[in-house]
């Protein structure tokens, strides 16, 4: 093939040809084929990545995205730092293990309420029979999605990522973690978590 011998950005300029030529004849059915939905989306996501703005946490534990706070109320910031701290990702069904350490995030952003409440909060966010999670993290995309897009909020959201692991047998599993895939250099904080 004659790409072979083209550097990757011969072949970029090349591509950007074509699209243009194959947008221009109002083939938008063939570029869509050609690339396929799925790069597409990984290539929307990577534009948002230019326009992501920091994220800033006060040591009153308020959260801003540049000069906009977003709205959350302790126990979602208590979750939200918690996923914060796990670049690596977290399971849900697993998240008793990190019992301990909510409870000290959400003792830190709800301090003046009641630990006996705060600790009854942990538990029920813990619990993999309990749809608590779901719903803080649903909350906690709604307040990021007020402030911007959607391909921007997706990397300061706790979405899911699954990691694919064999474990020694015939089956494939799959371990279902949750991440925030902001690029922690964005993140910069005023309290140590």
């Amino acid at each position: 093939m004659p790409y072979l011998n083209l550097s990757h950005q011969e072949m970029a300029s090349e591509l950007g040809v074509l699209a243009r030529e194959l947008l221009a004849a109002g083939r938008t059915d063939l570029l869509l084929q050609a690339l396929g939905v799925p790069m597409i989306e990984t290539l929307r996501l990577e534009a948002a990545k230019g326009r992501l703005r920091p994220l800033h946490i006060t040591a009153d534990w308020r959260f801003y995205v540049d000069k906009e706070e977003v709205d959350l109320q302790p126990v979602h910031k208590a979750v939200y730092l918690l996923f914060l701290a796990h670049p690596e990702g977290i399971e849900f069904k697993r998240l008793a293990d990190y019992r301990d350490e909510l409870a000290r995030y959400y003792m830190k952003t709800a301090r003046m309420m009641d630990k006996e409440k705060i600790m009854e909060g942990v538990a029920h966010l813990v619990n993999p029979l309990d749809n608590a999670i779901n719903e803080k993290c649903s909350r906690i995309k709604s307040a990021f999605m007020a402030l911007m897009d959607e391909y921007s909020a997706s990397y300061y959201i706790i979405s899911s990522h699954a990691q694919r692991r064999m474990p020694g047998s015939n089956r494939i599993w799959y371990n279902r973690l949750k991440v925030i895939t902001l690029p922690r250099h964005l993140v910069t904080m005023e309290s140590e978590i």
